[in-house]
């Protein structure tokens, strides 16, 4: 077609959109392939195409997609949201390029295989079941006992995922999910339940290459009850690459990686580490969401995006550098500002001194003067992120809780209110 060199991304939406100039450094421009006609609502805001040389739409034949991606001799195929990772695995096996392959897409992408993926492969994981009944997911939960989360079987970013002490509350959040679509604008024709786990929560960011696993990055979280939501997480911050934590998340994190299958790419690894050790929540074959690799790129002055560049179309610097460890030059957190009540925003009383903190960086607010707050619960429900950036690390943890301190029920100014 032409000289130009090229890379392709399955369905990129949001965070992916600052892989096109990574590649571009590299020398590759991107191709994205659109895995279904319509794209889920949900994201048609976070796409610009743009960004991309092409955008080849899949109607259903493998077979003319496979054509129309190979006129451009691509060097990889990835995905580049949750919503094509299954795609993706598909084209590239397909093409015979680097690929995870479609063997475990679904365990990659289902949250009950997902579990019982690792499970069988002799990590501990969640009890959990999988239901088309509210009266089955009554009658487990009667015999578990305690707590217990109800979510999706495929969604993302929280979404539908549901807190329940008692077996009624979780029969109601069975007919309220299967009542509903998920995120990708798919029905929920059955939900999984798994046992509540106690401890803290982490995120471990990977890029692989040929089997070998890189750590990008490790965030962790701060979690408060609230909108009666037991884990809503209202600020998350870059940790070091070593320490007592980070030790025992990246072995199991590892491990799950090559449980379920991945061999290239990026991943992005949510753990709770509980009292008998780590125990993953979920994983998604694909890089990070909510901007983070961005900021993280920031800090580090490495990313997944460049990882996964080197992954792609560098391996040989990836391998000689894989198990060098990433080093913090500012101390990065996102914190999120959680609305209690539900109203027509009129203003932020307290944004005045957030933005006087000493390690304040930016600010994204999502609901102007004059729209509507929630209750936030989940990650689609934030009124906003503060982003904090800061050489000393006690300054940044400083300015988390001040953040809290000032954000609640006082920030928010009602129009009803006056």
């Amino acid at each position: 077609m032409t000289n130009k060199r090229y890379v392709v991304l399955v369905d990129a939406f949001g965070t992916a959109r600052f892989f096109p100039e990574e590649f571009r450094k590299a020398g590759y421009e991107c191709v994205r392939v659109q895995s279904t006609p319509d794209s889920p609502a949900a994201f048609a805001d976070s796409l610009d195409l743009t960004l991309y040389a092409d955008n080849i739409v899949h109607t259903g034949d493998l077979d003319e997609t496979v054509r129309a991606v190979s006129a451009y001799e691509p060097a990889a195929v990835f995905a580049g949201h949750e919503f094509g990772v299954e795609f993706a695995d598909r084209l590239s096996e397909a093409m015979n390029l680097p690929t995870n392959g479609s063997k475990l897409s679904a365990a990659r992408r289902n949250k009950f295989s997902m579990i019982e993926t690792i499970k069988a492969a002799g990590l501990r994981g969640a009890r959990q079941l999988l239901t088309r009944s509210a009266g089955e997911l009554e009658d487990w939960h009667r015999d578990f006992g305690g707590r217990i989360v109800v979510k999706p079987l495929r969604s993302a970013g929280n979404n539908g995922v549901r807190f329940c002490d008692t077996p009624e509350q979780s029969a109601a959040a069975f007919h309220e999910l299967t009542a509903s679509e998920d995120l990708f604008s798919e029905t929920n024709d059955a939900v999984v339940a798994q046992e509540y786990l106690y401890g803290s929560e982490y995120m471990v960011n990977t890029v692989s290459r040929d089997g070998r696993h890189h750590v990008t990055d490790i965030i962790a979280t701060t979690r408060i009850s609230v909108n009666g939501v037991h884990d809503i997480s209202n600020s998350v911050y870059l940790l070091p690459r070593r320490g007592e934590a980070q030790d025992q998340l990246v072995p199991y994190a590892f491990e799950v990686l090559d449980a379920l299958g991945v061999q290239h790419g990026p991943s992005h690894i949510e753990l709770k580490l509980t009292p008998e050790g780590p125990v993953l929540i979920e994983m998604g074959a694909r890089i990070s969401g909510g901007d983070l690799p961005h900021y993280v790129q920031k800090a580090t002055g490495q990313s997944p995006f460049d990882w996964t560049v080197d992954a792609f179309v560098r391996p040989e610097r990836f391998h000689a550098r894989c198990e060098d460890d990433y080093r913090i030059e500012r101390y990065f957190a996102s914190v999120g500002l959680v609305s209690p009540k539900t109203g027509t925003l009129n203003s932020m009383r307290y944004l005045d001194q957030i933005e006087k903190l000493e390690s304040f960086h930016d600010l994204s607010q999502f609901v102007p003067v004059g729209g509507t707050v929630v209750p936030t619960v989940d990650d689609f429900t934030y009124v906003g992120f503060v982003r904090l950036f800061h050489e000393t690390e006690e300054v940044v943890m400083r300015d988390i809780g001040t953040i809290h301190y000032l954000d609640g029920d006082g920030m928010y100014e009602l129009a009803e209110e006056q």
